[in-house]
């Protein structure tokens, strides 16, 4: 591997312009190539975010020898395959989320990951960052007590578009793999797996969910309300409630933001900014695991994403939406 760690890049669109304005800030990290169906597109990415190369070609950017890892930010339905297709060419990958469609697919991402003997990771960046960090702390701590509710929601209104990726279903569109798994990764991270799920959501014209209502409950007697909507704006924040306080993610909670925490003592907050968008902390992550020979990640592993996408999968069997 090189002295600076070289990504390429498959899928250069608005995810993928945000992460390598990220990746600028983490140290010997270089955007080498960027690759597209469309050459023009390619070159045009590489021209505005200054990749080194531009490939019209995927095939033809993972023969590169020179790319030690790939950001996969296709749509979603895309992402398996074009996992599959950097796995079976030997670079590791950073897969944007949802890892894959299915928890099927996702065991097969994870099988080439292995007999290929290369890195690869799910791109949900949440536990990497640093106010979801304090949380986590603050929750561990028991100086609050046990974890009684959480509600989090995320929503914005996106004006319908019937070939549009948020309500394409080729596409794997709808409210829930695209913003609503942020909601369900916390509650997991936070308090583990359900004993019981309660999902309903409203199916549009596209027979994708465009608001998506979830209900996660606890053997400790903990409740999770999850919210996701494309269809208008949400408030977009994370509240616990817990036996001897409230701590309160501001909006946008997904985003690097403020947490608020109150007690019967006061209110206490603390804001977490950063340089970037955010996305530095899973890259400079990924590039830790690579130095260190890594093939899986010790905090997003693969346990985790499994755990993950089959919360996703009985969700969509509870609102009957298929793929």
């Amino acid at each position: 591997m090189t002295r600076n760690i070289n990504w390429g890049i498959i899928g250069p669109g608005r995810i993928a312009k945000k992460f390598t304005t990220s990746l600028r800030e983490v140290e010997d990290a270089k955007l080498y190539a960027v690759a597209s169906r469309d050459l023009q597109r390619a070159e045009e990415f590489a021209r505005e975010n200054g990749a080194t190369k531009a490939y019209g070609s995927y095939v033809e950017m993972l023969r590169d020898e020179e790319i030690d890892v790939v950001y996969v930010a296709t749509p979603h339905a895309f992402h398996y395959e074009h996992t599959l297709l950097c796995l079976q060419h030997k670079k590791a990958v950073l897969c944007e989320k949802p890892f894959a469609m299915n928890r099927q697919q996702v065991e097969d991402m994870i099988a080439a990951a292995r007999e290929n003997k290369v890195f690869l990771m799910e791109a949900m960046w949440t536990p990497f960052l640093p106010h979801i960090k304090y949380l986590c702390e603050m929750l561990d701590s028991g100086r609050y007590g046990k974890v009684k509710h959480l509600s989090a929601d995320f929503g914005f209104y996106s004006p319908f578009d019937k070939n549009g990726r948020l309500f394409k279903k080729s596409l794997g569109g709808g409210s829930l793999l695209d913003i609503g798994i942020y909601p369900v990764f916390l509650a997991l991270h936070t308090l583990g797996l359900p004993e019981k799920i309660e999902a309903k959501a409203l199916l549009g014209k596209t027979e994708v969910d465009e608001v998506c209502d979830v209900v996660f409950s606890y053997a400790s007697g903990a409740k999770a309300e999850l919210h996701s909507n494309i269809t208008e704006d949400t408030p977009t924040t994370a509240e616990f409630e817990l036996e001897k306080a409230k701590i309160k993610i501001e909006a946008k909670w997904h985003n690097p933001s403020t947490v608020v925490i109150t007690t019967a003592e006061g209110t206490t907050s603390k804001t977490f900014d950063v340089a970037s968008f955010g996305y530095e902390y899973e890259a400079r992550h990924v590039q830790e695991m690579l130095r260190k020979g890594k093939t899986e990640s010790d905090v997003m592993s693969f346990d985790k994403s499994r755990e993950l996408i089959s919360l996703l999968d009985a969700i969509r069997k509870e609102i009957k939406l298929e793929y």
